[in-house]
């Protein structure tokens, strides 16, 4: 039961994906990558800010130094994430499983668990699966089909991922005011860190851990979680 709604929960993220990826398809077959490996780097990674500034890297012949520092800039947040998460796993999420489940932890599939008010490791693996389905065969489809779709088409599915998460954030916000807070402090941060100058050599990858750490700290000065008393014998 658990791993089947897991399964459904991931449906939206893996509809999503599937056009995100597309895109990233059709960029490594520019850069000279062959469909098989543009599929098996979607596969081994489901980061795409991570995986389009990696192919950028390669497509440049930068360096293994390059290519690591600008993953761990970009793809520090999911420590973060992670962090977070461990704190709503049940006990069956224990051991090698969080090493391996771990893999699946991105933005979407982060937002559906938190939401969740315990996560099983059924649960988490069925989330999963289903945007990895996604992620990789859209890169696959993208890789073979993308020269023939029109150029407005594909530009378009460059946008769906910000769509799809937007949705996921609206309507928790909507229901709980301590999210609608974090969300918004988050959102002045990230435009303030975009549009003012001496902020401009900021990352995006540090961007997002800067706004994940104030927003959260606002929201939990702003509305603390009031621990229940054990009850004593």
């Amino acid at each position: 039961m658990e791993f089947r709604n897991g399964l459904r929960d991931g449906i939206p993220i893996c509809l999503g994906y599937f056009a995100v990826s597309f895109a990233f398809g059709i960029l490594c077959v520019n850069e000279g990558l062959t469909a098989l490996e543009a599929m098996l780097i979607s596969l081994t990674n489901l980061t795409s800010a991570g995986q389009f500034a990696g192919l950028t890297i390669m497509a440049s012949m930068g360096s293994l130094v390059e290519m690591a520092v600008s993953q761990l800039v970009i793809n520090s947040r999911y420590m973060l994430m992670s962090i977070s998460l461990s704190q709503k796993v049940d006990q069956t999420f224990s051991g090698i499983w969080r090493w391996i489940l771990g893999y699946g932890v991105t933005d979407e599939i982060y937002a559906v668990a938190i939401s969740k008010d315990s996560v099983s490791r059924s649960y988490f693996a069925g989330l999963i699966i289903t945007p990895v389905i996604g992620w990789t065969a859209g890169t696959l489809c993208g890789a073979v089909l993308g020269n023939i779709l029109p150029a407005v088409i594909t530009n378009a599915l460059g946008v769906a991922l910000y769509g799809m998460f937007i949705a996921i954030v609206i309507p928790a916000a909507r229901d709980s005011r301590p999210v609608l807070v974090a969300a918004l402090i988050a959102v002045v941060i990230r435009v303030v860190l975009y549009y003012v100058p001496v902020f401009s050599s900021i990352s995006g990858g540090f961007a997002i851990i800067i706004c994940t750490l104030v927003a959260s700290a606002a929201a939990a000065i702003l509305h603390p979680i009031e621990e229940e008393e054990e009850e004593t014998a």
